[in-house]
């Protein structure tokens, strides 16, 4: 079984790219089940429906968000009826939505969890670590093969997750940093994992941004507006290939798409 991440969606740009391109990446690679970050996907920041079922319409299976999920204030009165758009497990129980879901493909009984970080982000929430114990422990028996999204800042945090769940989860990747790490790898016992996913999102750009808004901000630390940057699209995200008998990881690669 061949699994596709994809990192963080920005914008109109990444929408469209994910809405012209998926399918053919997806059948170019041989990838039978695709995840991919949509936070950022909406115009102006986080995810709205129209957007969420252009994605799962044009080759995600699941979605998966980060802090920015509730960017859209609409989204909190959706999510529950789009139980392939997940929200961060760790949030508070009360919130609206799912952090995890099991999406079953070929037979295949596929776990997907998504968590966020707590090391530099704006919010503390409930620990990823005892959050991935829970979830692992209810659907005990449940699946077949886990993927966790980790969706976090520091790269410590992200390495030392993957670390905790290596032999007990197939997949740990990163997002939110929008920047692809080179360090796709297999751990000891059997966990792919990459730091970072990266984006897709305009190539020109910082982060999938205006490089002129970004740069303003640095300069004067007064409140810029964040315009999406137009352009040539970057396609960022990890191929994992799993054992079709015990469902541990093969091999990680990476995918960078310019144009």
């Amino acid at each position: 079984m061949r699994i596709l991440a994809v990192g963080d969606v920005v914008g109109e740009n990444g929408t469209e790219y994910i809405r012209r391109r998926l399918w053919s990446i997806r059948k170019e690679n041989r990838i039978d089940f695709t995840v991919l970050n949509g936070e950022n996907a909406a115009k102006g920041n986080g995810l709205d429906i129209d957007t969420a079922e252009v994605l799962l319409a044009s080759g995600a299976d699941v979605i998966t968000s980060g802090n920015h999920i509730w960017k859209k204030h609409a989204m909190k009165h959706i999510i529950d009826d789009l139980p392939y758009v997940l929200r961060p497990a760790n949030y508070p129980r009360v919130c609206p939505g799912a952090g995890h879901v099991i999406y079953e493909v070929n037979g295949v009984r596929i776990l997907v969890a998504n968590l966020l970080g707590n090391v530099y982000m704006p919010d503390a929430f409930e620990s990823p670590f005892l959050t991935a114990d829970r979830i692992l422990a209810q659907n005990e028996g449940s699946y077949d093969a886990a993927v966790f999204d980790i969706h976090a800042e520091a790269t410590s945090e992200k390495a030392a997750l993957a670390k905790y769940l290596d032999g007990r989860v197939s997949v740990v990747f990163g997002t939110h940093t929008h920047v692809q790490t080179n360090d796709a790898c297999v751990l000891q016992a059997g966990t792919g994992f990459v730091t970072d996913v990266g984006m897709v999102g305009a190539n020109d750009s910082i982060l999938g941004v205006k490089n002129e808004c970004i740069l303003e901000k640095f300069l004067t630390q007064m409140p810029v507006r964040f315009d999406e940057a137009a352009g040539e699209t970057l396609f960022c995200g990890a191929v994992f290939e799993l054992d079709d008998t015990n469902f541990t990881c093969t091999g990680a690669s990476l995918l960078r798409i310019v144009g």
